[in-house]
């Protein structure tokens, strides 16, 4: 299987994402800034980066894991989808790809912050408020690479695209 995890930017939520796909980060709390702060590719890529496929690492299983960020776009994720089903065809290959769309998990702390850092350049106030995000959506996002995991018992040789507009998503609270 090969996952590739996507949102807006494929710097923030789809890097956490991976993060916790390999087991990088502690599930069973809430994450510390440190820990956000250290993960892979958090806050790191520029718009320049978008339509690029990030390799993150290799899952427990041998499974690699991927993001990518699509921008505004909704004309990416078919795209890749149309590319894996024409190369799975021409070599005949098993390997099941799986596209998670991690947008859903993004609270507005996470947005307002990544426009500030990201595309305004306004550290000092954008990465503060993609913490505070990240803390918000954390348990999210883990439920969500959880629901994405499970594909593992999809049909060899598929190609899933998962929207994940119903996966269970908490109620973020202002206060964490």
């Amino acid at each position: 299987m090969i996952y590739i995890y996507n949102d807006y930017g494929g710097t923030h939520s789809t890097a956490l994402a991976a993060a916790y796909h390999l087991n990088k980060l502690p599930v069973n709390r809430k994450l510390t800034k440190d820990e956000i702060l250290r993960v892979d590719y958090f806050n790191k890529l520029q718009t320049s980066d978008m339509g690029k496929l990030i390799f993150h690492g290799v899952d427990d299983k041998g499974n690699p894991v991927y993001t990518v960020g699509k921008g505004s776009s909704k004309v990416v994720v078919p795209a890749l989808k149309n590319l894996s089903l024409l190369i799975q065809d021409r070599y005949q290959t098993n390997e099941t790809i799986v596209y998670s769309n991690t947008s859903h998990t993004v609270p507005l702390a996470m947005t307002l912050g990544g426009l500030l850092s990201r595309r305004l350049k306004l550290n000092f106030i954008g990465i503060p408020l993609l913490v505070l995000g990240a803390k918000q959506s954390c348990q999210n996002i883990n439920q969500l690479v959880n629901h994405t995991r499970s594909c593992e018992k999809s049909k060899a040789g598929s190609v899933i695209v998962l929207e994940n507009k119903n996966v269970p998503i908490s109620p973020v609270k202002i206060n964490s």
